[in-house]
């Protein structure tokens, strides 16, 4: 029976490549990535090489010990850490997805006001909050019944909305090229790397950060494979075929819509419309083109918000099982959904929504709102990583008795580098994006830093108070066992 279900669980290497994929790829970063311009290649090999390949390798090599392979970041803490410090780091992982389902609605919403053609739904803070809150709780009461059907729509989403929209980019841009038009950007050693070394500069790498999160999610699986030894080549495949999606998609916008007019939320539909125009097409036929393109994008994010509804919720759901949270939170409905967290996580998001898009404000400028979602996301998400690299650590200088299927790297000093290297591009990328863009107006900076100081106070200490009614609540369980 046993290894009936070891066969049933077993994967290849592209089937894992396939479902971290859809954790790691999108499509909404890729605005953000063509403000940096040239600079973005910079970004992208901080991001993408020097971090994402620590992240994999740290994770894959936690989740292959013996005992380890469920509960990802909570078990790795909890016993490398202490239970207190695994417990956070599960929290930050849950919490952080609240502010970055913002920025995914927010993108949605970009798109759409395009699709309709009502620029207001973009720009008017109510209406975004009200249509915000529609998609928000219409996905959760769509999950209510079961995920199987909801995960049949995520995925054809996904397919449609992400993966067909990039292909047509990279056909779109390589035929731009060639044709020999005009390209906005100019690429040399001088353009890439910053002129600057300050905190607004390198504020930039914080998209390109959020970009490359998530990963660690699917290293559980790394023990499931049929071959361990394929892990480091598939996530090696997926940081290259994420870089190239990034380049492309970035660079297609940076290179047709002048940096000024780059806006977060929809540059990337707009850039669609720049690059068909070299077929000569009319303006009414771009115009459809475009809205048809928004709403395939529209669809992507959706589908993709859909997946992180039900994913880090069942972590959270097994955590209310031992007594992390109250007991009410630890009973699904009668289809097995864990609906009280749900509704939890729903009613964090709808706080975080309401402090970015009336906090942030921005005048009509829907570019705050989305960099300072895109900024808290990547603050409480580098907490979780930064325990994560501590916790990878602490089991390279003190636990090599425990027996893994997969090691990081072959020498232990090349482990150790590669978790001080982790450890010190979260504490950088956490650092920096607290510091807002140099474009914005004095006024806009203050919002900018306090509100996100504001909400990362509140989040750090979340955990640590929830943690010290553990005892209440896993006696609560017990009796009502």
């Amino acid at each position: 029976m046993a290894d009936k279900e070891s066969n049933n669980n077993q994967l290849t290497g592209f089937q894992l490549f396939a479902m971290t994929t859809s954790m790691v790829m999108t499509v909404y970063g890729f605005a953000a990535f063509a403000k940096q311009g040239a600079m973005a290649l910079f970004f992208l090999f901080l991001a993408g090489i020097l971090w994402f390949i620590p992240v994999t390798r740290a994770a894959g090599e936690m989740a292959s010990v013996d005992g380890w392979s469920k509960g990802g970041i909570f078990t790795w803490g909890k016993n490398l850490i202490g239970e207190r410090m695994g417990w956070s780091a599960m929290f930050y992982q849950w919490i952080h997805i609240t502010v970055g389902m913002c920025t995914m609605m927010l993108f949605i919403i970009g798109c759409l006001s395009i699709t309709v053609n009502l620029p207001i739904i973009n720009t008017n803070p109510v209406i975004k909050y009200v249509l915000m809150m529609i998609i928000l709780w219409g996905l959760i009461l769509a999950q209510q019944h079961g995920t199987k059907i909801t995960g049949k729509i995520a995925q054809w989403c996904f397919s449609i909305g992400v993966i067909v929209p990039v292909f047509l980019l990279l056909f779109l841009f390589i035929t731009y090229l060639v044709k020999g038009n005009t390209v906005l950007i100019h690429v040399n050693t001088s353009t890439i790397l910053p002129k600057e070394w300050n905190g607004a500069t390198l504020q930039g790498l914080t998209p390109f950060i959020l970009a490359f999160a998530g990963a660690e999610a699917s290293a559980p699986h790394v023990k499931d494979l049929k071959k361990t030894s394929v892990y480091p080549k598939v996530m090696l495949a997926l940081a290259v075929c994420a870089i190239l999606s990034d380049i492309i998609g970035s660079f297609a916008i940076a290179a047709t819509i002048p940096n000024a007019k780059i806006q977060l939320s929809t540059g990337i539909i707009y850039a669609y419309g720049m690059l068909v125009k070299q077929f000569g097409l009319s303006v009414s036929t771009i115009h459809i083109i475009e809205k048809v393109i928004g709403l395939l994008l529209a669809l992507g994010i959706v589908g993709e918000i859909s997946g992180w509804v039900v994913g880090p919720n069942a972590g959270m759901f097994e955590a209310a099982k031992e007594g992390f949270l109250p007991k009410r939170f630890a009973k699904a409905n009668r289809f097995g959904i864990e609906t009280n967290v749900m509704v939890l996580q729903g009613c964090i998001v709808s706080i975080m929504a309401a402090l970015i898009v009336f906090g942030a404000g921005g005048n009509g400028n829907a570019n705050v709102p989305f960099r300072m979602a895109m900024s808290l996301t990547v603050v409480l998400y580098t907490l979780m990583y930064m325990l994560l690299f501590i916790s990878y650590l602490m089991l390279t200088f003190k636990h090599e008795d425990l027996h893994r299927d997969f090691y990081a790297a072959k020498s232990k000093a090349v482990r150790i580098v590669m978790g001080i290297l982790g450890l010190a591009l979260s504490a950088l990328a956490f650092v920096v994006a607290f510091f807002p863009p140099a474009t914005y107006t004095p006024a806009q900076k203050h919002t900018f830093i306090t509100l996100i100081l504001i909400a990362f106070v509140i989040v750090l200490v979340i955990p640590f108070i929830l943690y010290h009614f553990h005892d209440k609540w896993a006696k609560d369980l017990s009796e009502n066992k």
